[in-house]
This record gives structure tokens, sequence and C-alpha cells, in this order.
């Protein structure tokens, strides 16, 4: 299950930053992103108060609160900056290779934060997967044509943004169902984006029939799938566990955009790929399983299962 669970996420979130593309070629960022989840809000919005009444008992505004902040950094912060720097020109196959690095800035916090344990050899592993990050970055730059230098760093603002909504929702001890979690994260982004949208005077989506396909493409892969399993994967595994996943977007994505636009992939990006399989592979080793009997304390990879486990009902 847990195999079959990362192969569709991987494929699934990698389906984003081809949406992304596909929306750049009719559309603003911002206007994407409205027609993205608007409609997806109010379908939400209505579902939560005719058949989800039951899954919001017991939740504070405290709690609501929380996980409009978790949405307002892990879609609205981190999908701005992701469609933003494919419209200024980055690759998708970059783009999905910048934030691949999550795993070496949710593994540095990991121990403070959670007590989850970080090895030696997984450490090793991270600094490969930021190497491949600055290979495939170099090649992409190289043939980048018009591209400013400064867009490349806009990736990494959406990866911190992203690892910041991991931390806040982990070290929360109230249960709150993924389909509420997903109701609010929606419900929030398509008031960040309407906004934004409005106040950019793009709010008036185009008539193009591309840009209706990338819509429903979006929403279908990207939201229910990328991201929902995002959430139930990181509650089941954890952590390090879910984020080393990273580090496979990029060759996806890569030959992805190379196949749907014709985007780079010459020796140096296959080069730096491989250094970001190889070191997923390295995490991976890298990893030391639980002795039987063992508590699930501070300073073992499973320290925050029971937690996870415990707010998604497994």
């Amino acid at each position: 299950m847990n195999a079959l669970l990362s192969t569709a996420f991987v494929l699934t979130w990698s389906s984003g930053f081809i949406g992304a593309k596909l929306g750049a070629g009719s559309a603003s960022a911002v206007t994407v992103l409205m027609w993205r989840f608007l409609p997806l809000a109010l379908v939400l919005g209505a579902v939560a108060l005719t058949l989800m009444r039951d899954s919001w008992r017991g939740l504070t505004a405290r709690d609501i609160g929380r996980q409009a902040l978790v949405g307002a950094l892990s879609q609205s912060g981190y999908l701005l900056t992701v469609y933003y720097a494919i419209q200024l020109g980055v690759s998708s196959g970059t783009t999905a290779l910048i934030d691949g690095t999550q795993p070496l800035v949710a593994g540095a916090l990991a121990g403070p934060l959670l007590g989850q344990f970080v090895s030696r050899t997984q450490w090793i592993g991270l600094g490969l997967g930021v190497g491949g990050v600055v290979i495939v970055t170099a090649a992409d730059f190289a043939g980048g044509g018009d591209t400013a230098w400064w867009a490349y760093l806009i990736p990494f603002l959406g990866m911190l943004s992203l690892v910041a909504a991991t931390f806040l929702d982990r070290r929360s001890t109230r249960h709150v169902g993924p389909a509420v979690s997903l109701t609010v994260h929606c419900l929030t982004s398509a008031v960040v984006f309407t906004a934004l949208a409005v106040a950019a005077r793009s709010a008036t989506p185009p008539a193009e029939v591309s840009f209706w396909a990338a819509i429903g493409w979006l929403v279908t892969l990207s939201t229910f799938g990328g991201y929902g399993l995002y959430w139930l994967i990181l509650r089941r595994s954890g952590v390090t566990q879910v984020n080393t996943l990273m580090f496979l977007m990029a060759p996806v994505t890569t030959l992805w955009g190379a196949v749907m636009f014709g985007e780079p992939f010459g020796p140096q990006t296959v080069l730096g790929l491989a250094v970001g399989l190889a070191a997923v592979v390295v995490v991976r080793r890298g990893e030391r399983p639980r002795a039987a009997g063992a508590p699930a304390g501070r300073g073992t990879p499973e320290s925050a299962k029971p937690a996870a486990k415990a707010r998604t009902g497994q």
C-alpha cells in the first residue's frame, strides 16, 4: 500500500508543475490559481455544510485558524511561487528539483522540532540532493534565454513555505480530519488568490479551451491527487519519509516537460537528475528501523507516528 501511495503521489504532485506550465500559456499565475480554487472552494464549502457536519464537531476557532494558516503556507504561498517562477521562464523540471530540497531543510529541523532521528547517511544523501539541484539549475539557467537569475530563487521561497506548513501541522495535537483540512485549505487559497487577482485586475478568465483544460487538470490531479496524498503520506510515514519522495518529482517532471513542452534535457540535466535519484537511495538506506518493542519516543524515526495516526484515525 505504501509503495502504491508513493507512486501515485509522485505522479500527481509532478502533474502540478505541468499544469502550471499549461496554464501559464493563456493567463497570469494569479488568474490560474484563482480559478483553480474558487469553484473548488464553493463545492467543498457546500459539502462541508451538508454532508460533513459531524467532521467539524469539537473543533474550535483556534483549530480552524491553525488549519487556515497551514493552508496559506502550503497552498497559497507554495503555489504562487511555483507558478510565478514557471511564468518567468524557469523550467518545470528545475522548479520541481528546487522544491525537492525540502528534505534538507526538513531533516535539519526534524530533530529539534519533532524529535525525529536523521542519520549521518541520510545527511549525506540530502547533501547529494542539493548537489543535483545545483547541476540542473545551472543547466537550465545556461539555456534559459531571457530568464532572470533571480527567478531561480523564487521556488526556494515556495519550498520554505511548504516546509513551514508541514511542521506547523505536525506540531498540532488536535485531530483534524483530512476532509476538513482540505476544505479549510482550499477556502483559504480561494480567498487569497481571488483577492490578489482582483487587486491585479486579472480576475476575468480567458475564453481559451486550453485554460479550462489546465484548470481541470490541476483540480483533479494536483489538488485531490498530489495535495491530498501529501498530507496522507505525511501522517502515515513522517516528515523525512514524505519529503525524500520530493527528489523523485524532478526526473518525472523533467521527462514530462521535455515531451510536452520541449524543455531542456541535455547531459548536464541527466547528470543532475541521476545525482538526485542517488540521494533518494542513500537517504532510504540511512533509515534506522525501530527495534521490536521499543517505544516510539524521541530520537527514533517513528517518533511522530502515533500522534499522526491518532489524528487520521489510522
